[in-house]
């Protein structure tokens, strides 16, 4: 079942100031097709190897990674069901496959992002249109506990930029900690696709 893209929901009218490219990759997916990208990330995770047990624990969540590495390929896979989008973005990393899931949709509190395979960590996050990027900024984050999630009162602060970079797509994501400063980050550039599932009922 496919649904309105919660990204079109967040941004309303001014999804129209999105670059056209962008606008359309983050309009809505109809139903039996998925969107497939394939690219490079530029650099992923982060050098401070303190940070790593706690990174550990979050990698095997499938949220972020003990890694620091340059010129890493990825593939993501955007899927949809109702107002709700499912990423899955894979890692080739020299310590092997690394998967990161999250799903995405508008919910009472406005635009979340909900990470992890057991999907216990939830970020809101605002979206604008600047200069025809999408940019997101988080504005806190929670860890659910049973049916109840539970804020966190020293969440680090996302910052994602979509963009055009000639004839492909660039993403760069930080995540930065009061008095700490950065703690993970990604960048890279990647090409996409609306395919069919390939999938039969």
């Amino acid at each position: 079942m496919s649904g309105v893209s919660p990204w079109l929901l967040a941004l309303g009218d001014r999804s129209a100031e999105l670059a056209p490219e962008l606008r359309a990759y983050f309009s809505t997916i109809p139903a039996g097709k998925v969107g497939r990208g394939r690219g490079t990330f530029h650099r992923l995770g982060t050098p401070r190897r303190w940070l790593w047990p706690v990174l550990a624990v979050l990698g095997r969540a499938g949220i972020i990674f003990p890694v620091w590495e340059h010129d890493v390929p990825f593939e993501i896979e955007n899927r949809p069901d109702a107002a709700a989008l499912h990423a899955t973005r894979t890692f080739h990393t020299r310590r092997g496959e690394l998967v990161m899931r999250d799903v995405v949709r508008m919910t009472a509190v406005g635009l979340t992002d909900t990470l992890g395979t057991e999907r216990r960590l939830r970020v809101r996050l605002d979206a604008q249109v600047i200069d025809g990027s999408l940019e997101l900024r988080s504005r806190g984050a929670s860890v659910r506990v049973g049916r109840l999630h539970i804020p966190l009162p020293l969440a680090p602060r996302v910052h994602l930029v979509e963009r055009r970079d000639g004839a492909r797509q660039r993403v760069e994501l930080t995540m930065t900690m009061p008095l700490v400063g950065r703690v993970y980050e990604y960048s890279g550039s990647f090409d996409s696709e609306i395919v069919d599932t390939g999938e039969t009922s």
